[in-house]
């Protein structure tokens, strides 16, 4: 079965990862958020107290 090999897809996946993390990665971390949570300010609700009719 030439599935069980590792040699071939061991290549490939060490040749993938190493891309990702030396190529890819990088250029998607240079991405900014556009929308930060850091900006937003905290708005508080006013909520009313449920009135429970066994008390």
């Amino acid at each position: 079965m030439p599935q069980l090999n590792p040699d071939p897809w061991f290549l490939i996946m060490l040749n993938i990862m190493i891309n990702f993390s030396l190529v890819i990665q990088p250029k998607l971390m240079t991405f900014t958020s556009t929308n930060s949570p850091s900006n937003k300010t905290a708005t508080t609700t006013k909520t009313t107290p449920w009135a429970w009719p066994w008390t």
